[in-house]
């Protein structure tokens, strides 16, 4: 997945000028306060999400008790992919954990200028095949490792993360009760 990752780096960073100009010009600079909502269930996701500081997460309700299915960072994308591809009605909501500031782009004006510029045509197939890796390694990882390990990997990946988002989001992305994230962590040592 770095790999991919470096491929993207790539390609940003060789966008010519009229492909950057094309592609600010249907982006917008946005900020959402800690809990506001960037999609509602039920809306058509219209927009992705480009976290450039904070934190977000997707979930959705499940006999109303809310499942924390994406932690999303820094440099992270924020979509419910099913809705933003078909336009229609998402069955997630897309929630700022802490204050939040994106980038943020209109689906119908991104399909417009990426038929119009290759690389961005490149660069949204790299995106949707790093979605699909990430996506299937954590269903990967959630059905192979202990919830104790996938805590730990998650702290390892965003070290940060614990003094941000509440332990009640940690617990059920992890798929775990409160009870047992709070025996995990009594066991780990900072």
């Amino acid at each position: 997945m770095d790999e991919h990752l470096l491929k993207i780096n790539s390609i940003i960073e060789q966008l010519d000028g009229e492909t950057l100009s094309a592609l600010e010009a249907v982006s917008k600079i946005k900020t959402y306060k800690k809990g506001d909502f960037l999609l509602y269930q039920g809306e058509v996701c219209r927009y992705s999400f480009w976290i450039e500081s904070g934190i977000a997460r997707k979930f959705y309700l499940n006999e109303n008790k809310e499942l924390t299915t994406e932690l999303l960072f820094e440099n992270d994308l924020a979509v419910a992919f099913s809705s933003y591809v078909t336009q229609q009605p998402s069955q997630e909501f897309i929630q700022a954990v802490t204050d939040v500031r994106v980038s943020s782009i209109d689906n119908s004006s991104f399909q417009r200028i990426k038929g119009q510029f290759s690389a961005l045509m490149e660069l949204d197939l790299l995106m949707t095949e790093y979605y699909t890796m990430w996506l299937e390694k954590r269903l990967f990882d959630f059905h192979t490792l202990d919830a104790s390990t996938r805590y730990s990997q998650l702290l390892r990946d965003q070290p940060n993360m614990i003094q941000q988002v509440p332990l009640t989001y940690i617990a059920s992305y992890l798929g775990i009760s409160l009870e047992t994230l709070s025996r995990i962590r009594a066991k780990i040592k900072y």
